[in-house]
């Protein structure tokens, strides 16, 4: 009930407002204009209006396309509907684009800013980086050397170790030899060393 209430004083309000009422327009900007006492060229020139002033639109006339307006020294007369712009004319649309230009600069200006010291912050990033890559790279051709040279080395050592083994078998077997000899060549010596015994004759022959 109380929003079809609303609803019926708004209605009202819109109803009580004038049909013409008053709007601002704009003097087209690559043009004056004349305004004439009537809504048509038939009535006498009052004077013109410059373009890209800012007019009140008070009314229309449809059938000759003339609009009554109030410009900014007060008089009132009619120009050609044509003529009128809703947008702004370019000396008070400037000023604001000028601002807007301004402070579009402005923020470029810091964002500029901004992203150089964040560029400046990444290539200091970038160069620490790439100096620790660089010695750790150093590093690793270094462990590389070292572990060849290592490599190397141990190889050297198994080497050696092999011959000292073949070289200790070899000896081995030689004193095994020579023992074995000396035992034989002993054997054989040994029963002439011995003198043999004499049997007795006892008579019993």
């Amino acid at each position: 009930m109380k929003h079809l209430i609303r609803l019926l004083i708004l209605a009202c309000a819109v109803a009580a407002l004038p049909v013409n009422a008053e709007q601002s327009r704009y003097i087209s900007d690559d043009l004056f204009t004349y305004m004439h006492k009537g809504p048509s060229t038939q009535f006498r020139i009052i004077g013109s209006v410059n373009a890209g002033t800012k007019v009140a639109l008070l009314e229309t006339n449809r059938e000759t396309g003339y609009s009554k307006v109030r410009d900014n020294r007060g008089r009132i007369g009619w120009v050609n509907a044509d003529y009128l712009s809703t947008q702004m004319g370019l000396k008070e649309r400037v000023p604001a684009l000028e601002k807007e230009l301004t402070e579009v600069k402005a923020s470029l200006a810091d964002a500029l800013q901004s992203g150089d010291k964040k560029t400046a912050s990444l290539q200091n990033t970038v160069k620490l980086r790439t100096e620790q890559i660089t010695d750790l790279e150093t590093q690793n051709s270094q462990l590389n050397e070292q572990l060849m040279t290592s490599q190397a080395e141990i190889r050297e050592l198994r080497a050696k170790l092999d011959t000292q083994k073949d070289d200790l078998l070899m000896r081995w077997f030689t004193y095994g030899g020579m023992v074995a000899g000396g035992g034989l060549l002993f054997g054989l010596i040994l029963p002439h060393l011995i003198p043999r015994r004499r049997k007795r004759n006892n008579g019993w022959a």
